[in-house]
Protein backbone atom coordinates (compact mmCIF):
# COMPACT_ATOMS: atom_id res chain seq x y z
CA UNK A 1 0.00 0.00 0.00
CA UNK A 2 2.87 2.22 0.20
CA UNK A 3 3.86 2.17 -3.31
CA UNK A 4 0.04 2.30 -4.10
CA UNK A 5 -0.20 5.51 -2.43
CA UNK A 6 2.58 6.82 -4.46
CA UNK A 7 1.11 5.83 -7.20
CA UNK A 8 -2.27 7.70 -6.22
CA UNK A 9 -0.24 11.37 -5.08
CA UNK A 10 1.93 11.59 -7.72
CA UNK A 11 -1.31 10.76 -10.26
CA UNK A 12 -3.68 13.51 -8.26
CA UNK A 13 -0.73 15.90 -8.31
CA UNK A 14 0.73 16.19 -11.63
CA UNK A 15 -1.89 14.07 -14.39
CA UNK A 16 -5.33 14.68 -13.42
CA UNK A 17 -4.58 18.25 -12.59
CA UNK A 18 -3.16 18.32 -16.55
CA UNK A 19 -5.95 16.58 -18.13
CA UNK A 20 -7.86 17.57 -20.98
CA UNK A 21 -5.48 20.90 -20.34
CA UNK A 22 -2.45 20.08 -22.74
CA UNK A 23 -1.55 22.25 -25.63
CA UNK A 24 -0.16 21.66 -28.25
CA UNK A 25 3.45 22.61 -26.52
CA UNK A 26 2.68 20.07 -24.14
CA UNK A 27 2.46 16.91 -26.31
CA UNK A 28 5.61 15.32 -28.04
CA UNK A 29 5.91 12.33 -30.54
CA UNK A 30 8.71 10.03 -29.57
CA UNK A 31 9.29 7.27 -32.49
CA UNK A 32 5.99 7.79 -34.13
CA UNK A 33 2.75 9.11 -33.79
CA UNK A 34 0.97 6.74 -31.97
CA UNK A 35 3.65 6.75 -29.71
CA UNK A 36 3.34 9.95 -27.53
CA UNK A 37 4.85 11.69 -23.74
CA UNK A 38 2.88 14.93 -22.16
CA UNK A 39 4.32 16.99 -20.15
CA UNK A 40 2.01 15.12 -17.39
CA UNK A 41 3.91 11.68 -17.98
CA UNK A 42 7.26 13.15 -17.16
CA UNK A 43 5.87 15.16 -14.05
CA UNK A 44 4.22 12.17 -12.81
CA UNK A 45 7.39 10.10 -13.25
CA UNK A 46 9.31 12.32 -11.22
CA UNK A 47 7.36 12.65 -8.31
CA UNK A 48 7.13 8.64 -8.35
CA UNK A 49 11.14 8.60 -8.91
CA UNK A 50 11.43 11.04 -5.68
CA UNK A 51 9.55 9.30 -3.44
CA UNK A 52 10.40 5.70 -4.54
CA UNK A 53 13.87 6.72 -3.72
CA UNK A 54 13.44 8.59 -0.29
CA UNK A 55 11.11 5.33 0.55
CA UNK A 56 13.41 2.54 -0.81
CA UNK A 57 17.29 4.08 -1.65
CA UNK A 58 18.29 0.88 -2.44
CA UNK A 59 15.91 -0.19 -5.48
CA UNK A 60 16.67 0.26 -9.20
CA UNK A 61 13.98 2.86 -10.61
CA UNK A 62 12.78 1.37 -13.81
CA UNK A 63 10.75 4.48 -15.75
CA UNK A 64 9.09 4.44 -19.51
CA UNK A 65 10.29 7.93 -19.13
CA UNK A 66 13.27 7.72 -16.97
CA UNK A 67 14.56 4.50 -19.76
CA UNK A 68 13.74 6.78 -22.71
CA UNK A 69 16.26 9.13 -21.63
CA UNK A 70 18.66 6.13 -20.42
CA UNK A 71 18.32 2.97 -22.24
CA UNK A 72 21.35 1.71 -20.38
CA UNK A 73 18.35 1.26 -17.93
CA UNK A 74 16.81 -1.77 -19.07
CA UNK A 75 19.53 -3.66 -19.14
CA UNK A 76 20.06 -3.73 -15.55
CA UNK A 77 17.04 -5.22 -14.53
CA UNK A 78 17.32 -8.11 -15.09
CA UNK A 79 19.83 -8.67 -12.72
CA UNK A 80 18.20 -6.41 -10.22
CA UNK A 81 18.38 -7.62 -6.85
CA UNK A 82 15.23 -5.13 -6.34
CA UNK A 83 13.76 -2.83 -8.67
CA UNK A 84 10.34 -0.55 -9.38
CA UNK A 85 9.20 -0.20 -12.79
CA UNK A 86 6.89 2.10 -13.10
CA UNK A 87 4.58 3.54 -16.20
CA UNK A 88 3.14 6.61 -14.99
CA UNK A 89 0.51 7.06 -17.59
CA UNK A 90 -0.47 3.88 -19.52
CA UNK A 91 -2.64 5.13 -22.38
CA UNK A 92 -1.18 8.42 -23.01
CA UNK A 93 -2.49 8.76 -26.27
CA UNK A 94 -5.96 8.30 -24.54
CA UNK A 95 -4.95 10.73 -22.12
CA UNK A 96 -3.72 13.06 -24.88
CA UNK A 97 -6.76 12.64 -26.48
CA UNK A 98 -9.09 13.51 -23.55
CA UNK A 99 -10.17 10.11 -22.88
CA UNK A 100 -10.96 8.54 -19.58
CA UNK A 101 -9.15 5.41 -19.80
CA UNK A 102 -5.80 5.68 -18.56
CA UNK A 103 -3.50 3.99 -15.34
CA UNK A 104 -0.50 4.47 -13.17
CA UNK A 105 1.07 0.99 -13.07
CA UNK A 106 4.15 -0.45 -11.08
CA UNK A 107 5.90 -3.74 -11.01
CA UNK A 108 8.30 -4.83 -7.97
CA UNK A 109 10.89 -6.98 -9.20
CA UNK A 110 13.29 -8.83 -7.54
CA UNK A 111 15.80 -11.28 -8.54
CA UNK A 112 14.50 -11.61 -12.00
CA UNK A 113 11.02 -12.36 -10.72
CA UNK A 114 7.83 -9.76 -10.07
CA UNK A 115 7.40 -10.31 -6.54
CA UNK A 116 4.27 -7.49 -6.60
CA UNK A 117 2.48 -5.62 -9.15
CA UNK A 118 -0.50 -2.56 -9.19
CA UNK A 119 -2.59 -0.62 -11.61
CA UNK A 120 -3.88 2.50 -10.46
CA UNK A 121 -7.52 3.97 -12.13
CA UNK A 122 -6.87 7.64 -11.46
CA UNK A 123 -10.15 8.39 -12.60
CA UNK A 124 -11.90 6.08 -10.82
CA UNK A 125 -9.61 6.33 -7.39
CA UNK A 126 -9.21 2.23 -7.22
CA UNK A 127 -6.04 -0.19 -7.82
CA UNK A 128 -6.03 -3.72 -8.69
CA UNK A 129 -2.30 -5.65 -7.28
CA UNK A 130 -1.49 -8.68 -6.17
CA UNK A 131 1.80 -9.67 -4.65
CA UNK A 132 3.00 -13.07 -5.41
CA UNK A 133 1.21 -16.21 -3.83
CA UNK A 134 -1.33 -13.47 -2.14
CA UNK A 135 -4.08 -13.23 -4.61
CA UNK A 136 -5.16 -10.75 -6.65
CA UNK A 137 -7.26 -7.72 -5.40
CA UNK A 138 -9.12 -4.63 -5.93
CA UNK A 139 -8.09 -2.14 -3.24
CA UNK A 140 -10.03 1.20 -2.29
CA UNK A 141 -8.67 4.47 -0.49
CA UNK A 142 -11.45 3.31 2.03
CA UNK A 143 -9.64 0.01 2.90
CA UNK A 144 -12.54 -1.58 1.16
CA UNK A 145 -10.63 -4.98 -0.51
CA UNK A 146 -12.39 -7.45 -2.73
CA UNK A 147 -10.87 -10.50 -4.21
CA UNK A 148 -10.53 -10.77 -7.64
CA UNK A 149 -11.06 -14.01 -9.88
CA UNK A 150 -10.78 -14.32 -14.09
CA UNK A 151 -14.08 -15.57 -15.42
CA UNK A 152 -15.21 -19.52 -15.78
CA UNK A 153 -14.17 -21.45 -18.89
CA UNK A 154 -16.38 -20.45 -21.87
CA UNK A 155 -16.18 -21.51 -25.78
CA UNK A 156 -13.65 -20.04 -28.10
CA UNK A 157 -16.74 -18.96 -30.28
CA UNK A 158 -18.37 -17.46 -26.44
CA UNK A 159 -14.75 -15.43 -25.76
CA UNK A 160 -14.26 -11.99 -25.32
CA UNK A 161 -10.50 -10.42 -25.62
CA UNK A 162 -8.38 -8.16 -26.01
CA UNK A 163 -5.35 -7.63 -28.24
CA UNK A 164 -3.23 -5.01 -30.31
CA UNK A 165 -2.32 -5.82 -33.50
CA UNK A 166 -0.29 -2.57 -34.20
CA UNK A 167 2.70 -4.68 -33.20
CA UNK A 168 2.18 -7.65 -34.90
CA UNK A 169 4.57 -8.94 -37.94
CA UNK A 170 3.18 -7.29 -40.51
CA UNK A 171 2.81 -10.72 -42.49
CA UNK A 172 1.10 -12.15 -39.78
CA UNK A 173 -1.62 -9.17 -39.20
CA UNK A 174 -4.33 -10.68 -41.65
CA UNK A 175 -4.38 -14.46 -40.87
CA UNK A 176 -4.45 -13.03 -36.90
CA UNK A 177 -7.55 -10.56 -38.05
CA UNK A 178 -9.01 -13.43 -40.19
CA UNK A 179 -8.73 -15.95 -37.35
CA UNK A 180 -11.11 -13.58 -34.54
CA UNK A 181 -13.78 -13.94 -36.11
CA UNK A 182 -13.74 -17.26 -34.32
CA UNK A 183 -13.88 -15.54 -31.20
CA UNK A 184 -17.26 -13.25 -30.28
CA UNK A 185 -15.35 -10.29 -29.44
CA UNK A 186 -11.93 -8.35 -29.67
CA UNK A 187 -11.31 -5.37 -28.33
CA UNK A 188 -8.68 -3.00 -28.00
CA UNK A 189 -8.68 -0.27 -25.48
CA UNK A 190 -4.85 1.13 -26.21
CA UNK A 191 -4.57 0.72 -22.59
CA UNK A 192 -3.03 -2.42 -21.44
CA UNK A 193 -3.51 -1.32 -17.51
CA UNK A 194 -7.16 -1.16 -18.16
CA UNK A 195 -7.72 -4.19 -19.94
CA UNK A 196 -5.46 -6.16 -17.46
CA UNK A 197 -7.98 -4.79 -15.30
CA UNK A 198 -10.97 -6.00 -17.11
CA UNK A 199 -9.69 -9.51 -17.47
CA UNK A 200 -8.74 -9.82 -13.83
CA UNK A 201 -12.51 -8.44 -13.16
CA UNK A 202 -14.07 -11.42 -14.98
CA UNK A 203 -15.05 -9.36 -17.86
CA UNK A 204 -12.66 -10.46 -20.42
CA UNK A 205 -11.70 -14.33 -21.50
CA UNK A 206 -7.94 -13.54 -23.17
CA UNK A 207 -5.41 -10.90 -24.24
CA UNK A 208 -2.56 -10.92 -26.05
CA UNK A 209 0.42 -9.02 -27.44
CA UNK A 210 3.71 -8.63 -29.42
CA UNK A 211 5.31 -5.56 -27.99
CA UNK A 212 6.32 -6.42 -24.48
CA UNK A 213 8.22 -3.20 -22.43
CA UNK A 214 8.11 -4.34 -18.94
CA UNK A 215 6.35 -1.19 -17.77
CA UNK A 216 3.21 -2.24 -19.83
CA UNK A 217 2.73 -5.49 -18.42
CA UNK A 218 4.80 -6.96 -15.37
CA UNK A 219 2.39 -5.80 -12.66
CA UNK A 220 -0.50 -6.89 -15.21
CA UNK A 221 0.83 -10.51 -15.73
CA UNK A 222 1.07 -11.41 -12.15
CA UNK A 223 -2.30 -9.28 -10.99
CA UNK A 224 -3.68 -11.93 -14.19
CA UNK A 225 -1.94 -14.64 -12.60
CA UNK A 226 -2.42 -14.12 -9.13
CA UNK A 227 -6.29 -14.08 -10.43
CA UNK A 228 -6.10 -17.43 -11.94
CA UNK A 229 -5.11 -16.46 -15.39
CA UNK A 230 -2.70 -18.83 -17.45
CA UNK A 231 0.11 -16.10 -19.04
CA UNK A 232 2.90 -17.43 -21.65
CA UNK A 233 5.13 -16.05 -24.36
CA UNK A 234 3.78 -17.07 -27.55
CA UNK A 235 6.54 -20.00 -27.54
CA UNK A 236 5.16 -21.37 -24.29
CA UNK A 237 8.42 -20.11 -22.20
CA UNK A 238 7.30 -17.98 -19.29
CA UNK A 239 7.25 -14.24 -19.41
CA UNK A 240 10.22 -12.67 -17.74
CA UNK A 241 10.93 -9.23 -16.50
CA UNK A 242 14.06 -9.28 -19.06
CA UNK A 243 11.65 -9.88 -21.94
CA UNK A 244 10.68 -7.12 -24.87
CA UNK A 245 10.01 -9.36 -27.51
CA UNK A 246 8.29 -13.25 -28.37
CA UNK A 247 4.57 -12.26 -28.11
CA UNK A 248 2.62 -12.51 -24.70
CA UNK A 249 -0.95 -14.34 -24.60
CA UNK A 250 -2.71 -14.27 -21.17
CA UNK A 251 -6.02 -16.42 -21.05
CA UNK A 252 -8.59 -17.58 -18.37
CA UNK A 253 -6.30 -21.16 -18.05
CA UNK A 254 -3.91 -23.21 -19.60
CA UNK A 255 -6.75 -24.97 -21.98
CA UNK A 256 -8.13 -21.63 -23.09
CA UNK A 257 -4.35 -20.37 -23.80
CA UNK A 258 -3.59 -23.35 -26.38
CA UNK A 259 -6.94 -23.13 -28.12
CA UNK A 260 -6.56 -19.53 -28.20
CA UNK A 261 -2.41 -20.07 -29.57
CA UNK A 262 -3.58 -22.64 -31.96
CA UNK A 263 -6.67 -20.93 -33.48
CA UNK A 264 -6.00 -17.23 -33.44
CA UNK A 265 -2.38 -16.21 -32.29
CA UNK A 266 -0.75 -17.79 -35.18
CA UNK A 267 2.07 -16.04 -35.87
Amino acid sequence: MALANILRDASRQESLPRFRRLDASMVQTKTEAIDLVTEADIATENVIKSRVAAWMPQALFVGEESMAADPALLPRLANADLAIVVDPIDGTANYAAGLPLFACMAAVVSGGQTVAGIIYDPMGDDWVMAEKGSGAWLRRPNGEAVRLHVAAPLPLAEMVGMASVAYMPRESRPTVLQNTDKVRLLSNFRCAGHEYRTLVSGHGQFLCYNKLMPWDHLAGVLIAQEAGAYAARLDGQPYLPSHVDGGLLVAMNRDAWDELRREVFVF
